[in-house]
């Protein structure tokens, strides 16, 4: 099974990592990574890239189609190339499936229509208004799609993933092998409980990376 992740500038390093950490192990699984053009691509710190080694314009089909979130979606949603490779590689998937904010690259794509999804908390008006119902989980399957909510969330699609193709064994040895067992220093919680204080400075923390992207303060 071939598993491509799609990067463009401003995406969430954790939102890939996180997922391919899992994907990668299950049996069989190859993995590439695209972007517009071959090379280094920017994550939203401007202080981390991923290596791209195919172009969209070279992707035809694949198993396993991985769109990642972030701050640099905002501008992505204006990117043809991109939206049109989404189209095209989730018409003969397998799986679809993206990762917080990456959600609404696959509505702006046309995938979304009254398809039940999860996405990252501040992402949820602007993916239901592409026809998406809400669902407030860390991540939900509507058919072929996965969803996943934000970032960390990445870990609990792809565990999933591993779990349906693999089997139930072969995805708790990969948590396993991660050593994935979430006990945060402060606590569990949801989105949904956090105070609106909180959400403000991460909406602001949000647009200073926007900003950073705008200016292209990067070192590489």
């Amino acid at each position: 099974m071939r598993l491509t992740i799609l990067l463009f500038d401003g995406f969430t390093a954790l939102d890939v990592v996180g997922g391919y950490e899992v994907l990668a192990n299950v049996p069989g699984m190859e993995v590439e990574f695209a972007a517009a053009v071959p090379g280094v691509v920017t994550a939203d710190t401007g202080r981390l890239g991923m290596l791209a080694y195919r172009s969209f314009d070279q992707l035809e089909t694949t198993d396993m189609l991985y769109v990642p979130g972030g701050p640099g979606v905002s501008a992505a949603l204006d990117h043809r190339a991109l939206l049109d490779c989404i189209r095209r590689l989730d018409a003969a998937s397998q799986w679809t499936v993206s990762i917080c904010n990456g959600a609404e690259l696959l509505g702006a794509a046309g995938l979304l229509e009254g398809k039940r999804v999860t996405t990252n908390w501040f992402a949820r008006d602007k993916v239901a208004a592409y026809g998406a119902l809400i669902e407030p989980a860390r991540c939900h399957r509507d058919g072929k799609l996965v969803t996943a909510a934000g970032v960390s969330a990445s870990i609990d699609a792809a565990l999933f993933l591993a779990g349906l193709l693999a089997g139930e064994a072969t995805a708790r040895l990969i948590q396993f092998g991660i050593e994935y067992y979430p006990d945060p220093p402060f606590g569990n919680g949801s989105p949904d409980t956090e105070p609106e204080a909180a959400k403000s400075v991460l909406r602001r923390i949000e647009q200073a990376a926007l900003e950073r992207l705008a200016a292209r303060d990067i070192p590489f």
